[in-house]
């Protein structure tokens, strides 16, 4: 049992260190004034790298933009997900099943197969270069994932519970948003952190589809430390890393003791 017990530690380290290597190197790269490719002590230990970063122009607007794309897309997506998902996992409806299907295909249709097309909708709705276009279109391609996720929340929830609220006179808007909501409130977190997620790190369609350089999300704003024949300001973009990774750290740090209790519907059905 030692040989078999072994391997499979000698993997798991391996993989430890593929993903702790780039922590490294980002942590190593930021305070040196000379930072490379190379994970290594800083020679010349500096905050130079940072403070060419935070200021208005690199990293706050930038920053803020990503924000206000990402809150919006998680937001959006949220809502019209949980409406969709509500009849699909409470009524018998005739296409739920192939609709189910299909929402379950499009989560593995990529974005760049679509994006010619969405252009030209853009340009024609006058949509180009709009924070609220680019929003609405990453919600939208955000939305198959959700819906699939909300409705696997919302079927671990007892109809029991609905049906006592529908026999007090509650409509079915009513019990969703006094029954369901509550109990599945860390679903609706997961999907909102899962889609927030998923946009803040979305680089090409804001990419397409803003042209105003103070428009440009975080995301984006990562590729203006790529310099001409191949010069990059290795340190900067250490830095800038850092910065970029804190919204994400931040959001996973507030609500993850509330996330730690799951779904807590003990008693809530009497036998």
């Amino acid at each position: 049992m030692r040989g078999p017990r072994l391997v499979v530690n000698l993997v798991l380290l391996a993989v430890a260190v593929l993903f702790v290597a780039p922590l490294l190197w980002l942590l190593t790269a930021s305070f040196d004034t000379h930072g490379s490719l190379a994970a290594k002590v800083p020679g010349d230990f500096t905050l130079a790298n940072f403070g060419q970063i935070l200021n208005w122009e690199v990293g706050g607007r930038p920053l803020v933009n990503g924000l206000l794309i990402s809150g919006g897309t998680a937001i959006i997506a949220v809502i019209v997900a949980v409406l969709a998902a509500y009849p699909l996992s409470r009524f018998q409806l005739r296409f739920r099943r192939p609709f189910l299907y299909t929402i379950l295909f499009t989560t593995g249709l990529p974005v760049t197969a679509i994006m010619v097309p969405v252009y030209g909708l853009f340009v024609r709705l006058s949509l180009v270069d709009s924070l609220l276009g680019t929003t609405v279109f990453l919600a939208a391609t955000a939305l198959p994932m959700a819906i699939w996720m909300c409705k696997n929340f919302m079927d671990g929830i007892p109809v029991s519970l609905e049906e006592a609220a529908w026999v007090d006179g509650a409509s079915s808007l009513q019990a969703l948003r006094s029954i369901v909501l509550p109990l599945m409130a860390p679903g609706v977190a997961v999907v909102g952190i899962f889609t927030f997620i998923t946009a803040w790190g979305n680089f090409f369609v804001p990419f397409v589809l803003l042209l105003d350089p103070d428009k440009m999300p975080a995301s984006v704003g990562i590729f203006s430390f790529f310099g001409q024949n191949g010069l990059v300001a290795y340190g900067q973009l250490a830095a800038y890393s850092i910065l970029y990774t804190t919204p994400v750290l931040a959001l996973y740090l507030v609500v993850s003791r509330w996330l730690g209790g799951g779904f807590s519907m003990a008693g809530a059905v009497k036998a």
